[in-house]
C-alpha cells in the first residue's frame, strides 16, 4: 500500500507521464505559489504596502511554507522511487537527495520560517533567506539545466579570464593611485579604495564619481578602459560558444534517440511520449524537434530506385542542417 502511494505521489511532482493531467495541474500551482511568495517577500519591504496587508503576507507565509514542507517530506520520501535507487538502501538514498542541490535550495525555503518559530528570533537575515524560493523555479525550466552545464563545462576558461580581469584590475588600480593620489588625496586615499574606480573603469559602467585629473591618471584610466573592453567580453564569448555547443550536443541526443526509435519500428503513441519527455528534459524547441521528425522519416520513406525496396534508415541529419 505505502509502495504504491509513494509511486503515485513520485507520478504527480515529478510528472514522468506527459498525460497526468493532475502532475501538470500540481506543477503549474507550484510554480504559482514560488512567484507569489518571491513578489510577498519584494511587497514586505515596502512599509506602507506591509502595514496595509500584514495580516495577508503572515497568512500566505504559513500556508506556504505548510505546502513547501509538505512538499519537501514528499520528496525525501518518494527519492527511493528512481531506476537506480530500487536497488540501494533506503536510507542511503534519501540522504544523498537530500544533499543534491534541489533538495538543499527545497530545504533553505522553508527553514528560516521554522527557525524563526522555534526559536521565536525574528532575524532580517533569515526573512531575507526566503528569496531562495525563487530557485525553486530551476526544477521546471531546462533552460536553467542548460545554462548549468555550460557553466560546469566552461568553469576552467571562465575561472582564468576572471582571473585575468582580477590582475589587470589590480594593476590598474595600483597605476591609478601612484598617479592621483597626490593631486586628489581624498578619492585615491589607497590601492583598495582605488580599487572601485578601476570596477568601474574595466566594466566599461562609468558612473563618473570619481575621475581622474592629472595627464598620467586619464592616460592609465583611457588604456584600462581599451583593455576592459577586450577583458570583460572574454567571459561572455566563452559563456556564448559553451552555449551554442551544448545546444547542438542536445539536439543530436535527441536525434540519435528517434533515429534509434524509428529503426525498430514505428513511432507509438507510447514512443512518442517518451520524446516528448526527453524534449522537454533537454531543452529542444518544439519547431527544432518536429524538423528532426519529419526529416528522420522522409529518409525512413526513401525508395531503392534500381529494386523498390524501402531503404534502410542507417544514418541521420548532420547536426548543423537543423537550425
Amino acid at each position: 500500500m505505502a509502495a504504491r502511494l509513494r509511486r503515485r505521489i513520485h507520478l504527480l511532482l515529478e510528472n514522468t507521464d506527459q498525460r497526468n493531467l493532475w502532475g501538470r495541474r500540481l506543477q503549474s500551482a507550484l510554480i504559482a505559489l514560488i512567484l507569489i511568495n518571491v513578489f510577498c517577500v519584494i511587497f514586505e519591504s515596502e512599509p506602507s504596502i506591509y502595514a496595509d496587508y500584514s495580516d495577508a503576507f503572515t497568512l500566505i507565509e504559513i500556508l506556504s511554507v505548510l505546502i513547501f514542507t509538505a512538499e519537501y517530506a514528499a520528496r525525501v520520501w518518494i527519492s527511493v522511487e528512481g531506476t537506480k535507487a530500487r536497488s540501494a538502501r533506503p536510507l542511503k538514498t534519501r540522504l544523498r537527495y537530500m544533499l543534491t542541490p534541489m533538495a538543499l535550495i527545497d530545504l533553505a525555503s522553508i527553514l528560516p520560517f521554522w527557525l524563526q518559530f522555534i526559536t521565536g528570533v525574528d532575524l532580517r537575515v533569515l526573512r531575507a533567506l526566503r528569496l531562495l524560493r525563487i530557485f525553486k523555479l530551476t526544477r521546471y525550466a531546462p533552460v536553467v539545466s542548460l545554462f548549468l552545464d555550460v557553466l560546469r563545462e566552461e568553469a576552467e576558461s571562465i575561472a582564468a579570464a576572471l582571473f585575468l580581469l582580477l590582475v589587470l584590475m589590480m594593476v590598474s588600480s595600483s597605476l591609478m593611485f601612484l598617479a592621483e593620489h597626490q593631486a586628489q588625496p581624498e578619492s585615491f586615499s589607497t590601492i583598495p579604495k582605488t580599487m572601485w574606480w578601476a570596477v568601474v573603469t574595466l566594466t566599461t559602467v562609468g558612473y563618473g564619481d570619481v575621475v581622474p585629473i592629472t595627464a598620467a591618471g586619464k592616460i592609465i584610466a583611457g588604456v584600462s578602459t581599451i583593455l576592459g573592453v577586450g577583458m570583460v567580453a572574454l567571459p561572455t564569448g566563452i559563456l556564448l560558444a559553451g552555449l551554442q555547443d551544448q545546444i547542438h550536443r542536445r539536439r543530436e541526443a535527441f536525434r540519435k534517440r528517434v533515429n534509434r526509435m524509428m529503426m525498430v519500428g514505428e513511432l507509438s503513441a507510447r514512443k512518442r511520449a517518451q520524446l516528448e519527455k526527453l524534449r522537454e528534459e533537454l531543452g529542444v524547441d518544439e519547431d527544432v524537434a518536429a524538423e528532426i521528425l519529419s526529416r528522420l522519416k522522409a529518409e525512413e520513406d526513401r525508395v531503392c530506385p534500381h529494386c523498390g525496396k524501402p531503404a534502410k534508415l542507417k544514418t541521420i541529419p548532420d547536426a548543423d542542417d537543423i537550425p
